[in-house]
């Protein structure tokens, strides 16, 4: 409980920091790239990254802070896998992958799931390596890292697509790592669009299109989305995003009550105090 509510404030302290680039960067450059190009260009990236970083060096990064006692339990079961090969192999790694989410590190379970489907091609594995490589890059505070794990996660989805084309949980990991890890954003979001027309309430795809939405301006279309967001999970950074489309088409009272119910859901004081002075100008 302690570290899902250390991570709602890093999300929403983020969120205060990023709406001004999120509302301001230029979307020239968002249409009419060439798909091609832009695939061969994360391929590329997506080399160099995997050359980097590997699930030697990121489950010895995770480790780092651990209970000593788990960090053993953990090093005598990567040690077995070594020695193992085959099913046996995944076995073990799925009892390291458990570990890992006991003390909710994503990133290696990432790159066990990403071994495990290689040994045996199984989509959920290439689902939960996704799953896990999307929830390592939010809002992490290393580029280099954030980077490596977007492109990693274009890849596994992409796998998973593969395998099972009608999972609409996978195509929408696959359109949200694309909006954020290519040069072409509006091919995921082509992808996220057949998600909600499967699935018109779909949490993820519609939170995602949302946000691109705030991004090009299109305030009308990005409130509708986290209406649909918020009337299945209601949260302090939907809201506040909702609050940001009312305040950029003049809906002053609509977004005051948005924010009210973002600083209410948080409970965060820096960003309370930003929204108190957001308030405050809307008042005027």
């Amino acid at each position: 409980m302690k570290n899902t509510k250390q991570i709602q404030i890093i999300v929403l302290a983020a969120v205060v920091l990023v709406i001004g680039f999120l509302l301001f960067k230029p979307v020239k450059g968002l249409v009419n790239e060439d798909e091609k190009t832009a695939a061969a260009a994360t391929s590329s990236q997506g080399a160099a990254a995997s050359a980097q970083f590997n699930l030697s060096s990121v489950s010895e990064a995770a480790k780092k802070g651990l209970n000593p006692a788990i960090v053993n339990e953990i090093s005598d079961l990567e040690a077995k896998a070594n020695k193992a090969d085959g099913a046996e192999k995944v076995k073990i790694y799925q009892q390291i992958a458990d570990k890992w989410n006991d003390v909710e590190k994503s990133v290696p379970q990432a790159y066990l799931y990403e071994e495990m489907a290689k040994l045996e091609p199984k989509f959920e594995y290439w689902l939960k390596s996704g799953d896990n490589f999307r929830k390592g890059y939010t809002n992490l505070q290393d580029t280099t890292l954030a980077t490596a794990l977007n492109l990693k996660a274009i890849e596994v989805y992409q796998k998973a697509v593969d395998l099972n084309g009608a999972s609409l949980d996978a195509k929408t990991g696959l359109g949200a790592a694309m909006v954020t890890g290519t040069n072409n954003p509006m091919a995921g979001i082509a992808i996220l669009r057949e998600v909600v027309q499967a699935d018109p309430k779909n949490l993820e795809a519609n939170k995602t299109l949302g946000l691109f939405s705030l991004q090009s301006r299109q305030f009308d279309r990005a409130i509708d989305r986290f209406k649909i967001v918020i009337e299945q999970k209601p949260d302090a950074e939907s809201y506040f995003y909702l609050a940001t489309g009312y305040e950029n088409i003049g809906m002053k009272n609509e977004a005051i009550a948005a924010f009210q119910k973002s600083k209410e859901m948080a409970a965060d004081p820096s960003l309370s105090q930003f929204i108190d002075r957001r308030i405050q100008e809307l008042s005027k």
